[in-house]
């Protein structure tokens, strides 16, 4: 080989090497770049998730806040059942001692209203009663001066009407005696004696004392004497 074409074959294979150095370097700074853009990507990848995480936090943080806030507003559910409470028996407590109150002047009224009507009743019978003691009076002044026995006798039987009626008005009546089969609801056997007749074996044969009712009570049995 002579020295031109040496030469000239030694630059082609610096050109080559130069050239392949090119393609290495060049490849090199692609690989670089390839992973510096990758190493970007992780990183704005985990700077992304650091900000979601960040922003989680924040809004359960907030969140939180906000729930404390509207417990710390609304009182709890015991504060709110004791006063309730409270007042509930306060109020039951004072309806009971106004009852009670109420029922006791009631009691005490009542007591002063009958005790009151039994007071003007009886004095309402007695000032009926004192026309009767008039004539009564009336009467026996003149069983004194008079000498017609048979007025006088008159007169008295007239008074014992007025009474009887006067009696009949408020509700009193004379047991019907003699002649009834005896009944020891209404009357009251004083005496026994054989009876003239078969059939008034049982029966009232005299009235010793006159037995009265009012209505339909008794007030007093009549006294009589049975046949056997």
């Amino acid at each position: 080989m002579d020295e031109q074409t040496e030469k000239t074959f030694r630059e082609s294979e610096r050109m080559d090497s130069d050239v392949h150095k090119e393609i290495k370097e060049e490849k090199e700074n692609t690989t670089n770049l390839q992973g510096d853009s990758v190493n970007k990507s992780e990183s704005s990848l985990k700077n992304d998730n650091v900000s979601e995480n960040i922003s989680d936090v924040e809004k359960e943080e907030k969140m939180n806040r906000e729930k404390d806030s509207h417990m710390e507003d609304e009182p709890c559910s015991g504060a709110k059942e004791e006063p309730f409470w409270e007042e509930k028996y306060a109020t039951l407590n004072d309806s009971h001692l106004r009852l009670i109150a109420e029922f006791d002047n009631f009691r005490k009224r009542t007591i002063r209203e009958k005790a009151d009507l039994i007071k003007s009743g009886g004095a309402s019978v007695l000032t009926n009663l004192l026309p009767v003691i008039d004539d009564f009076e009336r009467a026996l002044s003149t069983l004194q001066t008079t000498e017609d026995l048979s007025s006088a006798v008159e007169g008295v039987k007239l008074i014992y009407d007025k009474f009887i009626g006067y009696l009949s008005q408020q509700g009193v009546k004379v047991i019907d005696a003699v002649g009834q089969p005896f009944d020891t609801e209404f009357f009251e056997a004083v005496a026994t004696i054989p009876a003239s007749e078969g059939d008034k074996k049982g029966k009232v044969i005299d009235c010793v004392q006159t037995g009265y009712m009012l209505y339909d009570k008794v007030l007093r049995h009549a006294k009589v004497v049975v046949g056997e």
